[in-house]
């Protein structure tokens, strides 16, 4: 079965084939055949055994959407991601300009760590306010906020939002409850409920901003907080921290307040713990209608949605790295 997606992104978390019929794909599952009009589709999210050829890769690449694969499990394997259309080497060089430069690109990361920071205490704030005892995590985090200045290597940028976050994931358990606690985090494989959540939700966002990052004239392998390397899309991790505290981490509050996501959403293989089928499909719904919820945006005046959002901050680093307008990360206000 095939979930959401009316005009942006579809994920496919059920067995079947994905194929090319004339100017339309369509999924076939054992129990039904859906049909996803080409100028709908901003991306393929596929989650099940999926079986598809190349006739059907050739005409997404004319149509420049890209295909994202998860393993069994849930998390980001790859991605087909079509020859890039949007081709400018004038970008590129100054990419590659202010990854060389060490002020530069000191700046850039101080950027992308400071928002990812700050949407963090700004997540903490607004249940202090409603009453969760999380005064003393803000203001701890302030505290790391105000030593950024002083920082002057990317190592010291990283450790600092390193203990940003470690303080940030420790208050989880006051907002979520105790059997939502996060005590450490643990990735490969996630050993409980809440980790496995965070990885789920951080691969989802990884590929949302690689998408975006598709639609502009960026180079997604050159990046200034996380280090260049290979077999990455390494500035998609740059720009995913800036929006995880919005994106990912405002969903899984939601989803287990609500008490949409309970242990029965889970499932346990040697020792790790994974979302089942169930668990990623109320996942997904909630990460679709929040990527398509929209907000006034301030400077630009006019409501755009969370999807946008990231197109802009995508436009944003652009100006900077062409010298029309300084880079602010975005910081959350609500």
């Amino acid at each position: 079965m095939l979930v959401l997606g009316l005009r942006q992104d579809y994920y496919i978390v059920e067995s079947g084939r994905l194929m090319r019929r004339q100017n339309t794909v369509r999924f076939q599952s054992s129990t039904e055949t859906i049909k996803l009009p080409i100028n709908q589709i901003n991306a393929i999210h596929v989650m099940g055994e999926v079986d598809l050829n190349k006739k059907l890769l050739l005409f997404l690449s004319q149509k420049h959407v890209p295909v994202h694969f998860y393993n069994y499990y849930g998390y980001y394997s790859g991605s087909y991601y079509p020859r890039e259309y949007l081709n400018s080497g004038y970008l590129k060089v100054r990419q590659a300009e202010h990854y060389l430069d060490p002020g530069k690109r000191l700046f850039l990361a101080k950027e992308f760590a400071l928002g990812s920071a700050e949407n963090m205490k700004a997540n903490l704030a607004y249940y202090a306010k409603r009453g969760k005892n999380l005064d003393l995590q803000v203001e701890q985090i302030q505290e790391a906020l105000e030593a950024f200045p002083d920082l002057q290597s990317i190592d010291g940028v990283r450790a600092q939002e390193g203990q940003v976050r470690r303080i940030y994931y420790s208050s989880f358990g006051d907002i979520l409850g105790p059997q939502f606690s996060l005590e450490k985090r643990s990735r490969r494989p996630p050993l409980d409920e809440i980790n496995c959540l965070v990885s789920f939700g951080n691969s989802l966002l990884y590929t949302t901003v690689l998408t975006e990052l598709y639609n502009t004239q960026l180079e997604p392998t050159i990046s200034y907080l996380h280090e260049p390397g290979e077999r990455r899309f390494s500035l998609s991790l740059d720009l995913s921290d800036v929006f995880k505290p919005i994106l990912v981490d405002r969903c899984i509050f939601t989803l287990v307040n609500r008490k949409v996501l309970k242990t029965s959403s889970f499932s346990r293989r040697a020792g790790a713990c994974y979302l089942n089928d169930e668990g990623k499909r109320k996942f997904l719904e909630e990460y679709d209608a929040k990527l398509k919820a929209t907000f006034r945006h301030e400077k630009l005046n006019r409501s755009i949605s969370y999807r946008q959002l990231i197109r802009v901050e995508c436009y944003k680093l652009i100006k900077h790295m062409v010298g029309e307008q300084q880079y602010s990360a975005f910081r959350s206000r609500w």
